[in-house]
């Protein structure tokens, strides 16, 4: 229902799009009526001539009932959501898939750095593609990804995957998604991180694995893959050297 507004693209994200239905529904139920009571006791009980005030002490017991009955049922309700994100937070939080890719990203203000196995499929060599703001990733395969922050605190978003995650300095913060529809998608940073927070945006780019796979050949380069690590010096050395720490 909610891909009617924004898509869909992970293998979770109908499961939460589950979950906030359900939550919706329900506090919107209860919003009505709460609204309907309210003010039908209001014209019910509205000042009229030859009509007395009460004194309502609270303690009659078919008073309490407009309390306690209620009371107990938005708890049931309470409880069915608990029930339905705890379930949904173990699948996407707590149970990892195997992975079949991983990618490391790095957060910092005010730009996304992305860095990924080149051509031999294996994360720090040689031939690691390095990204700024986008990030291409095949469909239908389960990647896992490092999470760490440059700087100060980073969110890092994919809405179409329903997927948000914090970057936390000091920590490295491991998560997964598997995109189900080939498609640009966009990544944001959900937390403010400074003046040019509302500037670091970035895109997902989700390709067939012919494309993924052309892809990774013209990125990653083969001469570079047959020499070996940069050493510390000259000027690219240090910008590979951070992103690899």
């Amino acid at each position: 229902m909610l891909e009617r507004f924004l898509t869909g693209a992970s293998t979770y994200s109908q499961s939460i799009d589950h979950v906030i239905l359900v939550i919706a529904l329900l506090v919107g139920f209860w919003l009505i009526v709460a609204e309907a009571v309210f003010f039908g006791l209001i014209f019910k009980y509205r000042q009229r001539d030859g009509r007395g005030s009460q004194y309502v002490t609270g303690e009659e017991k078919h008073l309490k009932r407009w309390i306690t009955v209620p009371h107990i049922l938005v708890i049931l309700c309470d409880l069915l959501i608990i029930y339905a994100a705890v379930r949904v937070w173990i699948d996407v939080k707590q149970t990892f898939p195997p992975a079949e890719e991983k990618v490391r990203i790095f957060s910092q203000q005010w730009a996304w750095s992305f860095q990924q196995p080149g051509a031999d499929g294996v994360l720090d060599t040689a031939d690691d593609i390095l990204t700024v703001d986008e990030l291409h990733v095949k469909v239908n395969t389960t990647y896992y990804f490092e999470l760490r922050s440059r700087d100060v605190v980073h969110s890092f978003c994919v809405p179409s995957f329903r997927l948000k995650q914090d970057a936390v300095p000091g920590r490295n913060i491991t998560g997964w998604f598997k995109a189900t529809r080939p498609g640009t998608y966009d990544i944001q940073c959900t937390q403010m991180c400074g003046v040019g927070h509302a500037f670091m945006a970035g895109r997902i780019i989700v390709e067939t694995p012919e494309q993924h796979a052309e892809w990774i050949r013209r990125a990653s380069n083969p001469a570079l893959a047959a020499q070996p690590p940069p050493s510390n010096s000259g000027n690219e050395a240090p910008q590979l050297a951070e992103v690899r720490q």
